[in-house]
């Protein structure tokens, strides 16, 4: 395919540079997307658009931006086996060599070799027309979701299901999530459907507070203070929740998030950066507490997602509150930004509504 398109790249002082590219052309068992949806997480604010902080795996190389892209397959470089042009596919995130240990898990997340390149960071991601990808990077899109559905499963749904098949979740659980914003609401769909007997949401940002009653994921959402851990102990009986999954990477939530859980119960620590600061004795060794750290997920779990969503009938696109064309990708990450949203997509074609 000739000709130029539109890419959107992040020079780190909180503005978005769109520029015109050439068209890639597709190698040795690649394929070229054709972008349907291109969502915005919290992590590329964080690292790379109001300053370029990240390092390793975070460390953005000047890349065409967002590392959450799904659309469409329309052009087949030589070597490919299994997607064609027309396929509908969601972009795993991360290339990893497919090697060593933890790729041949399917852990590309943490591929040990310098061969490892994120979408989006250190490699061209979706905040693009079109897209090259290594075909083993793709995973099928069912024609019951939309492209908006696999955007979001391309991260913060992928990373969320990982970390709640970590701890495991089923009807013998409360379940206790702070941090609402995109990948907090995502943890309550998901628990949800596996059968959480309650769910309690911990938030301190006024809109997303607002943003989890009104959409009714949670059972209880409570506005974070000094008293929450009390205030959950009162709400399961003075137990506490058996599970609990922080996805702010904010130091007093994943307090909540450790103190709150009753012994011998089990905390996934999603959210990204931050510190947290507990007493190991009474907070966790003495209720026989276990934590979970948890990245992203492998391959194979994001099929399975995938399939569990269609029997489900469960929509991941049901938290984005924000579309927006290529042209207005400032906007986009402005608001993104801001957190007066939930999730925030760049959409093309069809999924533009």
């Amino acid at each position: 395919m000739e000709g130029m398109m539109k890419a959107a790249y992040l020079p780190g002082n909180s503005t978005v540079d769109l520029r015109e590219i050439p068209i890639p052309k597709p190698g040795y068992g690649q394929v070229l997307v054709k972008m349907k949806a291109s969502t915005i997480c919290g992590s590329d604010i964080r690292a790379i658009y109001r300053e370029h902080t990240g390092k390793g795996p975070e460390g953005y190389q000047n890349k065409v931006a967002g590392h959450e892209p799904c659309g469409q397959v329309v052009e087949e470089g030589p070597g490919v086996r299994r997607f064609k042009a027309g396929s509908r596919v969601i972009v795993y995130h991360i290339s990893g060599c497919g090697l060593c240990h933890d790729c041949r898990m399917g852990y590309q997340i943490s591929c040990s070799s310098p061969l490892r390149a994120a979408y989006g960071w250190q490699r061209d991601g979706g905040m693009e027309e079109y897209v090259v990808c290594d075909e083993k990077d793709l995973i099928e899109l069912p024609d019951e979701l939309t492209y908006t559905d696999g955007a979001q499963v391309a991260c913060g749904f992928g990373t969320v299901y990982e970390g709640i098949e970590k701890i495991g979740i089923s009807g013998n659980d409360a379940v206790l999530v702070t941090g609402l914003g995109p990948v907090g609401l995502a943890t309550l769909m998901l628990a949800r459907k596996l059968g959480a007997n309650k769910l309690i949401g911990v938030e301190n940002n006024p809109y997303r507070l607002e943003l989890a009653r009104k959409m009714g994921l949670a059972d209880v959402v409570l506005d974070s203070n000094e008293n929450t851990v009390d205030e959950i102990l009162d709400l399961t009986g003075g137990h506490g929740v058996e599970r609990a999954i922080d996805t702010s990477g904010a130091d007093p939530a994943r307090q909540i998030a450790i103190r709150a859980t009753r012994a011998w119960g089990r905390i996934a620590l999603v959210g990204e950066g931050g510190t947290v600061h507990f007493n190991p004795s009474p907070d966790l060794l003495h209720g026989q507490k276990t934590i979970y750290g948890s990245w992203v997920t492998s391959l194979a779990r994001m099929e399975t997602l995938v399939e569990e969503l269609v029997r489900w009938n469960l929509h991941p696109e049901d938290l984005v509150t924000d579309r927006f064309s290529i042209d207005d990708v400032s906007k986009a990450y402005e608001l993104m930004d801001k957190g007066e949203c939930g999730k925030v997509a760049i959409c093309f074609d069809e999924e533009l509504k």
